[in-house]
């Protein structure tokens, strides 16, 4: 696999796409009881991230950034969740979600030279939780369904599609402080959301690169793990990794795929500035 760690040009969209994964890794990396309210604070992260999945190339990424956790019982800045939660039950949550991808330079991946660039990508829309109860280990198993309308940060927050990426998660606190989760997902995606990865227009096709057309469906597989540990009331570290893969999907045949499987992975350290004196209700 080879990999890219040019600097992509959109620094600031680089950045605000990136606060939302710093707010999930830096609360997921607590302990679930007797949170504060509000924690303000910086995070160091670097990512190694395959360009897009069936891309056969990985993009690097650096970064230090502050973030804010608050955990209202309605308004949310917490593990994913941004916004609002509309409702709670023991078993299920619905609230609005957040997610984010960074872009990559198109002639740093030699699949898309002459290609529009990949733009940092922000999601947003409503989120189904289910916790589906104890798991071996004295861990946990929940579900989630995310619907999400994606946005380009890179063109003016330009409206790129819709996704839908059901989740299975498993989480374990173990000895020590640390924690662990695992996850098993797919994406499903509208045709315009295909096309940002796999469309090759006639004007931009080349010997090597065929004409497409993108088409809506099943977009990839992930399968991931990530892991924390507080170092101290203040300190903490997180990392994970992930494989996406393209087996099966509706656009496995463009020929910007490249290879069927890839992996990424990222490591972190959080320090907790400030934080309430009032703990969260939940």
């Amino acid at each position: 696999m080879k990999s890219s760690f040019k600097r992509s040009p959109t620094r600031l969209a680089f950045g605000l796409g990136a606060a939302g994964l710093v707010c999930s890794s830096a609360a997921w990396a607590q302990a679930p009881t007797a949170l504060p309210l509000w924690e303000i604070g910086a995070v160091a992260l670097g990512v190694s991230q395959q360009a897009y999945p069936g891309s056969d190339q990985n993009v690097g990424r650096g970064l230090a950034l502050p973030f804010f956790i608050y955990r209202g019982q309605v308004l949310r800045a917490d593990r994913g969740s941004l916004g609002v939660r509309a409702m709670k039950s023991p078993s299920f949550e619905l609230d609005l979600g957040a997610a984010a991808a960074f872009g990559s330079n198109s002639e740093d991946i030699s699949a898309r030279q002459g290609m529009p660039n990949l733009g940092t990508l922000i999601e947003l829309g409503p989120r189904l939780k289910w916790k589906l109860g104890s798991a071996p280990g004295g861990g946990t198993w929940r579900a989630e369904f995310p619907l999400r309308a994606v946005f380009d940060l890179s063109d003016d927050a330009a409206h790129r599609g819709w996704s839908f990426e059901p989740e299975l998660a498993f989480e374990r606190r173990a000895k020590g402080g640390w924690r662990y989760s695992t996850t098993l997902g797919l994406i499903v995606a509208d045709q315009a959301l295909a096309a940002t990865f796999y469309q090759v227009t006639p004007e931009l096709a080349t010997l090597t690169r065929p004409a497409y057309t993108a088409q809506s469906g099943l977009l990839g597989w992930r399968l991931g793990t990530s892991f924390s540990r507080s170092l101290n009331p203040d300190w903490r570290m997180f990392g994970f990794a992930r494989i996406d893969s393209v087996a099966g999907s509706a656009n496995q045949n463009s020929p910007l795929v490249r290879q069927t499987t890839g992996a990424s992975v990222g490591l972190g350290v959080a320090y907790t500035w400030m934080r309430s004196s009032e703990r969260a209700g939940d």
